[in-house]
């Protein structure tokens, strides 16, 4: 089966106080659908409480084929044999999260609404490339706000894979999918469904399916 050019990208919820609760509620997540990535994301949590969930979630994220991510810390990730880290633009640069994490890992780049700051990440050799927030979001306090024409730009011009960031649901995943998303990234969009992450999942990637659709028809003369 080939690869969808647009993926899921799920995002923990900023605190995990029931580790082993979250634990079954991702592993129904990653059941119900295609997932590409998980990223721990546990702003302000000390370091044995995000080394305990990257334990405990990593065999989920990787009996799934889905790649384990760590927010802001490149050191951690690397010592605590993570996929990848994302780093946004207030933490390591590229440069210096390349070079803590290895060649062999993934490194993301948040770059908000900028295509100056993506392209300077992507020349560098940023794995992917986020842009964001296209809607608003109660999970971060989000400083920029983007538009879907900075994906459909992108994605004419550049190869580097880029990630739609920020208040993503069901309800409006087709339009950054149809604009030109390589991932979504959800967090409360999957872990605040009404009808449970595993639903969340189902729906985003029909959101998706219904999105690719509509880029492959505007695609056609």
């Amino acid at each position: 089966m080939s690869t969808p050019a647009c993926r899921l990208y799920l995002i923990t919820p900023p605190r995990l106080d029931d580790l082993p609760a979250f634990a079954a509620r991702l592993e129904a997540a990653l059941a119900a659908g295609d997932v590409a990535a998980l990223q721990v994301r546990l702003k302000d949590a000390p370091e044995p409480v995000i080394a305990e969930a990257v334990r405990v979630l990593g065999p989920i994220a990787r009996a799934h084929d889905v790649a384990l991510i760590l927010n802001d810390d490149p050191d951690l990730a690397a010592r605590l044999d993570c996929d990848g880290v994302h780093v946004g633009q207030s933490d390591a640069s590229y440069a210096e999260a390349r070079r803590r994490v290895g060649r062999d890992r993934i490194v993301g780049v948040t770059c908000h609404d900028s295509r100056h700051l993506a392209m300077e990440a992507a020349e560098q050799g940023a794995d992917y490339v986020a842009f964001g927030a296209f809607f608003p979001t109660s999970t971060k306090d989000a400083p920029t706000r983007a538009e879907p024409e900075v994906l459909s730009v992108w994605q004419e011009t550049m190869e580097t894979p880029c990630v739609a960031i920020g208040g993503i649901t069901p309800e409006n995943a087709r339009g950054l999918a149809a604009a030109g998303a390589d991932f979504l990234a959800v967090s409360a969009g999957v872990w605040s469904h009404p009808a449970g992450a595993a639903a969340a999942v189902k729906a985003l990637n029909a959101a998706i399916a219904a999105g690719l659709a509509d880029r492959a028809g505007s695609a056609l003369p």
